[in-house]
């Protein structure tokens, strides 16, 4: 399960710790020492294991720092997303563990409420940490309580979206006593946008700042005495400006910037605010990959790395070419329909790369927009666009896309607008774990009046797919897996497909194996065995469309055929295969469905947790045998 092979001796003074309360009598030197051996662990665990590496890296000093002030658990420190973490859990007491991260039964990669009491909050999506500190706050009041310090460390990123000014605005109206340390490192996962990451660019390359700070430094660097008033000072004009004013307006006091990397600052700093009976905002500057050169160099790339060499930061090769992800295949496509028809706008949110819609601002910047950690926005944002005629396509990973139901209803659906919905990472996505995998999109898609759904077999078809869509008169959304195509040849030229029509892809009987998305290809390769088990091949078929859904196929392979199996890696409930017994479940054929359980399945490579979830061809032959088996036996 372990994949780091260097000796825990190589991190003497992580390895002592079985919790951070040591950190509380250690000295200048040692702290700075500590903070070395941490960025050697990350570095050296995350280039087996990959994982979420700069950010991780940028704020080692500040997770040194708050752990060096605080008593937690008592205290309560609250990750944002949790990317940023890895500093915490070594210094919570997981240095022997460290190396299973994101393994198989190993270690999160985010924060677990399970798997230690020093997280405080499960966390995976992002600007959510200062809505659970206010709560905290209020039932600390409410209970009379006031020996715990609450803390929430959210990234610049972050903080582009709306949930962080919603739990603001109400810190601010309740007088909530928590610090809000805000992790400013002018980069989330693709370039920071809008006018709050403008205001903390300001702040941190303004030159009339730079110059005043300058200035007041230098003057009272002269008198005895006075270098830490200059400091202090310095710090202070900048909070004349934005964006000291709009969290001051939004009930804050407001701190910083301060050098996010400079230990003894931050612990001053939450020195400071120790006894304030109001909320703080303290700005920190901090280096996305710090201490790491090709993580400093390109901090989107090694935002989220898989393993790489450690030399050299490249990422380990596959022992034999790729074919090209599903996500390229679309951006790619997405540029092409884009040449074809000047209506198409790609919008997405804080995911350029990530969903390939950085071949689209490559081509057309003037049609792409990123509008930053705002879900909610960017959907009624392509609503306003549909309404003038433009054909926006929204390409966000189905796990976040959740963030935005009520406009997809609401907003597009109901409003009947040709909005097409790209739902990257469909399925389980492997390492990230539960907050990231994609499994309820099908269900919350297609209970909509109106909404097209469907997902594709292929790369190819996803090609058809993405045209089709296009070509819609109201919303509609497809779905497909992280990770790579199955390797067949792209069309040249796109086709609009039948909407609700199923293919046939193998004439069998008895048995008819009815795949959705990822699940056909899980079908073809169960029906060899199945074929072999009865002596006749069964009958293969690719839904394509989960609604409309191809009733009259379905109601004729009922009647001829003794068992459906449905297949498809999304929850049992409320998908595809729901959606099947919706239309043939009261028919002569036995219905059998395969799917994700009713549980939330755990991080691990994706073979493994499908493997455990029961969607595999092995599975969906022995339900189908079995099936077979029972109605005979009648």
């Amino acid at each position: 399960m372990g994949c780091v092979t260097t000796s825990l001796s190589q991190y003497p003074l992580l390895a002592a710790l079985d919790g951070p309360a040591p950190l509380h009598d250690m000295d200048d030197a040692q702290l700075e020492a500590l903070a070395a051996e941490m960025r050697r662990a990350i570095i050296d665990t995350v280039s087996q294991t990959g994982g979420h590496l700069g950010s991780s890296l940028g704020t080692v000093e500040l997770s040194i720092a708050l752990h060096s002030e605080l008593q937690s658990p008592r205290d309560r420190i609250l990750w944002d997303v949790g990317h940023q973490a890895y500093g915490h859990k070594l210094l919570t007491g997981r240095l022997h563990q460290f190396d299973t991260l994101r393994q198989y039964e190993g270690m999160s990669g985010f924060l677990r409420r399970e798997e230690s009491e020093h997280d405080v909050m499960g966390a995976g999506h992002a600007s959510t940490s200062i809505s659970y500190a206010v709560g905290l706050a209020e039932a600390m009041r409410v209970s009379g309580r006031r020996d715990r310090r609450i803390v929430a460390v959210i990234g610049d990123g972050a903080m582009t979206g709306g949930m962080a000014y919603e739990a603001m605005n109400h810190a601010g109206d309740l007088g909530s006593p928590i610090t809000v340390v805000l992790n400013d490192n002018g980069m989330s996962i693709s370039q920071n946008v809008g006018a709050v990451a403008g205001a903390l660019q300001k702040a941190r390359l303004d030159p009339m700042l730079t110059k005043v700070r300058h200035e007041i430094e230098k003057g009272l660097g002269l008198i005895p005495g006075m270098h830490d008033l200059g400091h202090s000072l310095s710090s202070a004009t900048k909070a004349l400006f934005v964006p000291g004013q709009l969290f001051e307006a939004l009930g804050f006091a407001y701190m910083g910037p301060i050098d996010g990397h400079d230990i003894k600052a931050i612990r001053r700093a939450m020195q400071l605010t120790a006894d304030s009976d109001r909320p703080v905002l303290l700005h920190l500057h901090t280096d996305k990959g710090r201490g790491y050169g090709p993580a400093e160099e390109d901090g989107e790339a090694m935002h989220g790395s898989g393993p790489f060499a450690v030399e050299s930061g490249r990422a380990a090769k596959p022992s034999a070419p790729a074919p090209p992800s599903y996500t390229e295949v679309f951006g790619q496509a997405l540029v092409k329909e884009a040449e074809a028809d000047p209506r198409v706008v790609g919008i997405t949110a804080a995911m350029l790369k990530g969903t390939g819609m950085n071949h689209m601002l490559a081509r057309f910047p003037e049609r792409t927009y990123d509008v930053g950690i705002a879900e909610q926005h960017g959907v009624v944002f392509a609503g306003g666009l549909a309404i003038a005629g433009y054909r926006p396509v929204c390409a966000i990973y189905s796990t976040f896309l959740q963030r935005a139901y009520d406009p997809i209803v609401h907003d597009i659906a109901l409003q009947g607008l040709p909005v097409v919905f790209a739902i990257d990472r469909g399925g389980l996505v492997g390492d990230d774990g539960p907050t990231h995998h994609g499994v309820f999109d099908i269900a919350y898609m297609r209970s909509i009046p109106g909404m097209v759904v469907m997902a594709p077999m292929d790369e190819a078809e996803l090609v058809h797919m993405l045209h089709t869509a296009l070509r819609l008169d109201g919303p509609s959304a497809l779905r497909y897996p992280r990770g790579a195509g199955t390797g067949v040849a792209l069309p040249d030229r796109p086709e609009a497909l039948e909407v609700g029509r199923a293919q046939v892809l193998e004439d069998g009987a008895r048995v008819a194996l009815v795949g959705y998305g990822y699940g056909v290809q899980v079908a073809l390769d169960a029906a060899g065995i199945v074929s072999e088990a009865l002596g006749v091949r069964p009958t293969v078929v690719n839904a394509r469309f989960a609604k409309p859904i191809d009733s009259a196929l379905l109601e004729d392979l009922s009647r001829t055929h003794e068992v459906v199996v449905t297949i498809e890696d999304h929850v049992l409930q409320g998908g595809f295969g729901s959606a099947v017994l919706e239309v043939i479940g009261d028919g002569p054929a036995h219905v059998a469905r395969i799917g994700i359980p009713d549980e939330f399945i755990q991080h691990g490579r994706r073979d493994l947790i499908l493997a455990d979830a029961g969607v595999t061809p092995a599975a969906v032959a022995q339900a189908a045998l079995v099936a077979v088996g029972e109605r005979s036996a009648h």
